[in-house]
C-alpha cells in the first residue's frame, strides 16, 4: 500500500495516478474530504487527516508500506514559516507512530546549504528531522515548479512586462513541471529499493530556463510581445508583503537572493542521481496562458454586452 499525503496537489495527484496505472494500491490522504471525488474516481482509497494532527495522520497512514509526503505552504496562516515547521514536526511524529518501511519526501534544491537561505533551509530542517526515523528515506529535491509563473502571467499578458525577482533575467535556473515531479516520484517508488538508509535524488526539467525564456514563451502563446523585467531589490519586501505575511516574504526573499548569486540553490556538490522531466516550459505554461486568454475574452464579452444593454 502506497499512502500519498497531499494527494490533491499537482505532485501528489500525478504520483497517485501513475501508481494506479501500474496496478499499485493507493491511499490518498486529504485534509478536505470535499476534494475526494476525483481521486476516489481513479480508484484511490480515501483517508482524511489534518497535516498538523499527528495522531489522525498516523491513523490515516495505517498499514501503508510506503508514504510520500509533501509539505505545502499555507499563505493564509498568520505565520506561514512557523506553520511549515509545525507541519514538519507533526509529520515526523505521525511517521514515527505509523512506522512505514519507506518514506519519500519532496524537498527543495539548495536544502544541502548549511547557512540560512530561506525556503530551502526549511526543507533542510525537514530532511534532518526525517533522517531520525527508523525507516528507509528517499529525499527527492525538486527544482522550482514551472506553474509558479502562473501568478504573473495575467500581468505579463495585460502589460507586456513579465515582472521577476530573477536578476539577471537571462540567467538560466533549474525548474520542473509539477506533474513530471510526481511521475519521477512514482517511478522511484515502483523501482527496486536501493538498500540505503538515506537516498538523495534531484529532479529538474529537460533544460534550464531564464525569466527571458519565460517571457518569450508567454509571447509565443499569447500573441503579444512580452519582455522580462527584474523587480528592483529595494522593492522586494513591499511587493511580497502585498500578498503574503512577512514571515513567508522573508523566506522567499532570502531564497531569491541565493538564486541570483548562482550556484547556491543548486544540485548538491556530492549529489547522486539526477532525474529529468520531459515537459518543456512552453507546454507547462500553455494551459496557464490559455486560461488567462479565456478569462480576458469572457471579460471583454461581458463588457460589450453591458455596453450594448446600456445603449
Amino acid at each position: 500500500m502506497f499512502a500519498i499525503v497531499g494527494a490533491t496537489g499537482n505532485v501528489g495527484y500525478s504520483t497517485s495516478s501513475a501508481l494506479l496505472r501500474a496496478g499499485a494500491p493507493v491511499r490518498a490522504i486529504l485534509r478536505d474530504p470535499t476534494k475526494a471525488a476525483r481521486l476516489s474516481g481513479l480508484g484511490c482509497q480515501i483517508a482524511t487527516a489534518d497535516l498538523q494532527d499527528a495522531t489522525a495522520l498516523a491513523k490515516a497512514i495505517g498499514d501503508a508500506d510506503t508514504v510520500q509526503i509533501i509539505v505545502p505552504v499555507s499563505p493564509r496562516a498568520t505565520d506561514p514559516a512557523d506553520d511549515l515547521r509545525r507541519s514538519i514536526e507533526s509529520l515526523f511524529q505521525a511517521l514515527a507512530q505509523a512506522r512505514p518501511r519507506r518514506v519519500l519526501a519532496i524537498s527543495d534544491y539548495g536544502a544541502h546549504v548549511a547557512h540560512d537561505i530561506g525556503m530551502p533551509s526549511v526543507f533542510r530542517g525537514l530532511e534532518a528531522r526525517l533522517a531520525q526515523l527508523e525507516t528507509q528515506l528517499i529525499v527527492l529535491r525538486s527544482a522550482e515548479h514551472m506553474h509558479n509563473w502562473g501568478r504573473v502571467i495575467p500581468t505579463a499578458v495585460a502589460s507586456g512586462i513579465l515582472p521577476t525577482f530573477q536578476n539577471p533575467v537571462d540567467m538560466a535556473q533549474p525548474t520542473i513541471s509539477a506533474p513530471d515531479l510526481g511521475l519521477i516520484a512514482a517511478d522511484l517508488l515502483l523501482g527496486p529499493e536501493s538498500g540505503k538508509g538515506l537516498e538523495v535524488i534531484h529532479a529538474e526539467g529537460p533544460r534550464r530556463y531564464s525569466a527571458s525564456d519565460v517571457a518569450a514563451a508567454v509571447s509565443q502563446l499569447s500573441g503579444r510581445a512580452v519582455h522580462a523585467r527584474a523587480v528592483p531589490r529595494s522593492q522586494w519586501q513591499q511587493t511580497f508583503e502585498r500578498t503574503m505575511p512577512a514571515s513567508l516574504a522573508n523566506l522567499l526573499i532570502k531564497a531569491n537572493d541565493a538564486k541570483n548569486k548562482g550556484g547556491v540553490v543548486e544540485i548538491a556538490p556530492d549529489a547522486g542521481e539526477v532525474r529529468y522531466g520531459t515537459t518543456s516550459l512552453i507546454d507547462a505554461l500553455r494551459p496557464l496562458v490559455q486560461s488567462q486568454s479565456l478569462q480576458a475574452e469572457a471579460t471583454g464579452r461581458a463588457d460589450r454586452e453591458t455596453g450594448s444593454s446600456s445603449a
